[in-house]
């Protein structure tokens, strides 16, 4: 029994490019910091070979016997570290940007919810399996034996969403959570019914957090003529917001991205990382990649992604075990939402949400937690059917 080489090397490829860009695109931070010009890059080189080396090691274990107990762990216990955050004292817990996300150890920080939504997953694809499926199709009764998860869910939208301040992790969470409700064999009418619960949380965070709503505003002062000019001319004027601005980040973001062209200016040949952007090798990554490596590159890497998922899919897909086919479709499909929020929003297509690129963007946790992932995966794929040599 093999494990897919495929997904493993994609995956190995797609952390090369991240560690390399971590060296191009922090240069103004360096500067600002007065770090040395190799801080993010050695950093990066460490996390992100740890990381694969950690890939390797799990997709030696066998499933059967450690899967289970390893991601019920991380979901029991990252979700105890997240309750109890708020109560660390400072030193322990660090703050950025007014939100308490990261837990700070000797020489390094983790921030909890990146290793949760994995345990998270697997909680949901076991418990599945044990309680969809073998009931009365009614939307009643499937309504109430869906209760326990949306109150589960609730309490994650409180620790994640309020006390974290983290509505990006709480909207990959939802769709990943609805989709693998319908995965799991519920009806198409619970699919729909879960889509608009989502939509009713986010638009209820929105609405009670004032900087929410000039994100919101702003995004849309940036996109309304685009909009507008598809509807009447009534409805146009009504919808017009007079004075906003485009977010200062996202206008930069786009003028990197049209900047690269078609080839790219070359790779540490990029402007706009010079200060405008000055989270380009974390959540504007993208950005600064279309930049350096042009339209073909950024195809490249998008090329990347769809293979990962692709080889995801097909390992979940051909897996006997309902568990780990549910599993694995929902670890591809929190990749998908996390890459398609962070894409989006740094084009404006909907508003910006500080969302890491999975294996790209800058920062360890979120570099080990997507290699832990895809290392559970490939423990998995060694007993999938997939024609590997």
């Amino acid at each position: 029994m093999k494990t897919d080489r495929i997904l493993f090397y994609t995956t190995c490829f797609l952390v090369a490019i991240g560690i390399v860009f971590s060296l191009s695109l922090s240069v103004f931070t360096v500067l600002l910091f007065d770090y040395s010009h190799l801080h993010f890059f050695i950093r990066q080189f460490i996390v992100g070979s740890f990381g694969i080396f950690l890939m390797w090691v799990l997709s030696k274990i066998n499933p059967y016997k450690f899967l289970t107990p390893l991601c019920l762990f991380m979901f029991l216990s990252m979700l105890f570290l997240m309750i109890i955050m708020p109560f660390l004292p400072s030193s322990i817990v660090r703050e950025v940007n007014g939100a308490a996300r990261w837990i700070r150890l000797s020489g390094f920080s983790f921030a909890p919810v990146e290793f949760f939504k994995i345990g998270f997953i697997y909680f949901l694809a076991w418990s599945f399996t044990r309680k969809i499926g073998n009931f009365k199709k009614t939307f009643g009764a499937e309504i109430m034996t869906l209760m326990p998860y949306i109150v589960v869910f609730m309490i994650i939208i409180y620790i994640i969403g309020v006390l974290q301040n983290d509505l990006g992790q709480i909207v990959v969470l939802g769709l990943v959570l609805i989709f693998m409700v319908l995965l799991a064999g519920t009806s198409f009418k619970i699919f729909i019914f879960g889509v608009c619960l989502v939509a009713f949380v986010v638009v209820l965070a929105i609405n009670t957090s004032e900087h929410r709503i000039d994100r919101i505003m702003s995004w849309w002062a940036g996109s309304q003529d685009i909009v507008l000019s598809f509807l009447p001319d009534d409805i146009a004027s009504r919808l017009q917001v007079e004075g906003g601005e485009t977010p200062y980040q996202v206008s930069h973001s786009i003028n990197a991205i049209n900047n690269g062209g078609f080839f790219g200016e070359g790779i540490g040949l990029g402007t706009f990382k010079l200060g405008f952007l000055s989270e380009v090798h974390t959540d504007f990554v993208l950005a600064g990649i279309a930049e350096e490596m042009g339209f073909v590159g950024i195809c490249f890497v998008v090329g990347l992604f769809f293979i990962l998922l692709y080889r995801i899919f097909k390992i979940g897909e051909r897996s006997q075990n309902k568990v780990y086919y549910l599993f694995c479709m929902g670890i591809a499909l929190m990749f998908l939402f996390t890459m398609m929020i962070n894409g989006y929003g740094i084009t404006s297509l909907i508003p910006i949400k500080g969302i890491a690129v999975p294996f790209l963007s800058y920062g360890g946790s979120h570099l080990l937690a997507a290699c832990t992932s895809i290392g559970l995966i490939l423990m998995i794929s060694k007993y999938s059917k997939l024609g590997i040599k």
